[in-house]
């Protein structure tokens, strides 16, 4: 279990990268790109196999922080979804749904970070 648990957090602090990091490379000219998009369902996916793999454990989980995680990322994914359809029509990303998707995503790892 170990182990596994150490891959999904690998896999999870990846996605976290291509949210945060694919935001702040196009800040200038705010847009939703792959690798954002992909990192948005490896932190959905991961991040809810960490979550059974607490609930298997011992100690307790803090099931507000996760519920407040999971509206954040939900929220995430749907406007990197928003993004990439509109990018594949052609269309500007609306800089609200560019923004939403990083400075989600970075508040989003603020609060795994800070909130114990």
């Amino acid at each position: 279990m170990d182990f596994l648990h150490t891959l999904l957090v690998f896999f999870h602090i990846l996605g976290a990268a291509a949210l945060v990091g694919g935001w702040l490379a196009a800040f200038k000219t705010p847009t939703v790109g792959t690798w954002q998009f992909i990192g948005a369902w490896v932190q959905l996916v991961t991040g809810l196999g960490l979550t059974v793999l607490a609930e298997m454990g011992e100690d307790p989980v803090n099931h507000a922080k996760i519920g407040v995680k999971l509206v954040l990322l939900i929220a995430v994914l749907v406007a990197a979804i928003i993004g990439r359809k509109k990018m594949k029509k052609g269309e500007d990303v609306p800089k609200g749904i560019a923004h939403t998707v990083g400075g989600f995503a970075l508040i989003n790892v603020a609060l795994a970070v800070f909130w114990s």
